[in-house]
């Protein structure tokens, strides 16, 4: 087997590039395949005005987008966007879609992305069961693998069947990844990729698995909550908005990730990329070389000279805000403000299922009395699904309360065995609330993506970042 290139490992978040980056070049093993040709520079893209038009292209479906309509939503300068498009184009990561019908001069030239530039392995590691789905650049699922897993079997056992796993899916479809995105029950510290005491399984306490399973691959490994990782893939595809890919929004697309503030700045290679750090509606290039700082927009612009261009003015930022609710065979919370996962200051938010509601409650596994995650497992396992649906209401009203958000999205095995109960059940509690304090009701739906959401999610953590999705 071939080691992964290591021009493919700096598009993931911050905090894990260090160890992104370490891991292909230090470590002996690897998954099959080498990322060359199409494709080579995908995790290579340098300019958020880069991951802002590939983004375009990608919500654009097969239909595809023209150049002039990227620039309008942009911002940018059309020559700015040539020179973006033909390097997306050399890459092997866009191409033509056809052209539109002349309205008088040459006809526009329409492209889109090209899904199979590139893949990601997603992986969801519940306390019974493995999922693997491979994704392709547009998050459509090309393969899937799904086998009984024991959460408690140990941390090398878990580590090497789902290596074995991973590499028997990559096998199969015969192509390169960029890297693999696990998700599991929390609470672990996202940044590290190191596990917590997980409720019920309390010896994983302290265990780095991003390190561990990017050693025996060979390749870079991101670990988020499975909570965090479902809620990315409802921010990222859209769902949770309704707005889908191929949408055909027209120019000022509310962008949910805050990518049209701070994009401005001074060019550094004249094709209207340069970024600033803070926000506002994009600084027009500067035409003349020199290095200077200064203050725009509410924030601190950075310039380093070249030839200008405009700077992008970037797509508004979107108020998306919605809470991901997860029961299957624990309860946790995926929080997203602004189309951003918040994960919070130590990557630990989201572990709404152990807050207490009944003070001489049941015991719960993580040592408390009374969480929502025992009330409701239990009332399962008695077959009172009503009641487990009330109970869930309960705590998802102190979410809205404490967090005014926007709409409310259930998912996971015991939410799938009885959708009904449960969007009817938390729905009721959440308009009674509404009715008391004289707000609107806050809407509640099943989240789509069915059984393998988590896992397909756990495929954008390496997969949002090249369009600039997903990070707070």
């Amino acid at each position: 087997m071939t080691p992964l290139s290591q021009r493919c490992c700096q598009s993931a978040s911050a905090g894990d590039n260090d160890v992104v980056n370490r891991t292909s070049a230090e470590s002996g093993v690897s998954l099959p395949g080498r990322i060359e040709g199409a494709g080579a520079n995908l995790l290579a893209l340098r300019t958020h005005n880069g991951a802002l038009v590939l983004d375009l292209l990608r919500t654009a479906g097969t239909t595809g987008i023209s150049r002039l309509e990227l620039a309008e939503r942009t911002g940018l300068t059309p020559q700015a966007v040539s020179k973006i498009t033909a390097r997306l184009r050399a890459d092997g990561l866009a191409a033509e879609a056809g052209h539109l019908a002349s309205t008088g001069g040459k006809p526009r030239t329409v492209l889109r992305l090209v899904p199979e530039a590139g893949h990601a392995v997603g992986l969801h590691l519940d306390r019974d069961e493995l999922t693997a789905v491979l994704c392709d650049l547009a998050g459509t699922v090309v393969a899937e693998r799904r086998v009984p897993l024991g959460l408690g079997a140990g941390a090398g056992a878990v580590v090497e069947g789902a290596a074995r796993e991973i590499e028997a899916l990559i096998e199969a479809a015969g192509v390169s990844v960029l890297g693999v995105g696990v998700a599991l029950p929390g609470p672990l510290d996202h940044t590290r990729g190191v596990l917590h005491r997980v409720t019920g399984f309390p010896e994983w306490d302290g265990f780095p698995l991003r390190d561990a399973l990017a050693e025996r691959l060979g390749a870079p490994v991101v670990v988020d909550k499975d909570t965090n990782a479902a809620a990315l893939g409802l921010a990222v595809s859209g769902c949770a908005s309704g707005r889908g890919q191929g949408s055909g929004q027209g120019p000022g697309l509310g962008r949910a990730d805050g990518l049209g503030g701070g994009l401005g700045g001074d060019d550094t290679d004249g094709d209207g990329d340069g970024r600033g750090d803070g926000h506002g509606a994009g600084d027009r290039g500067a035409d003349h070389g020199g290095d200077r700082d200064r203050d725009h927009g509410g924030g601190r612009v950075r310039g380093d000279g070249g030839e200008g261009g405009r700077g992008g003015a970037g797509v508004r930022a979107g108020g998306e805000a919605f809470a991901y609710l997860h029961l299957g065979t624990g309860l946790g919370a995926g929080l997203v403000f602004g189309g951003a996962v918040h994960r919070g200051a130590r990557t630990g938010a989201g572990e709404f299922g152990h807050q207490v509601i009944q003070l001489d409650g049941p015991l719960c596994d993580c040592g408390n009395r009374g969480c929502v995650e025992a009330l409701c497992l239990a009332a399962v396992g008695r077959g009172e699904v009503d009641e487990a649906a009330r109970v869930l209401g309960a705590g998802a009203a102190n979410l809205v309360g404490l967090l005014d958000i926007d709409l409310v999205l259930l998912g996971g095995r015991t939410v799938a065995a009885h959708q009904e109960a449960f969007v009817r059940g938390v729905g009721a509690v959440l308009g009674e609330r509404a009715r008391r304090e004289g707000t609107d009701t806050v809407p509640v739906r099943v989240a789509p993506g069915g059984a393998r959401g988590v896992a397909e999610g756990a495929a954008q953590l390496l997969l949002a970042p090249l369009f600039g999705r997903g990070e707070g």
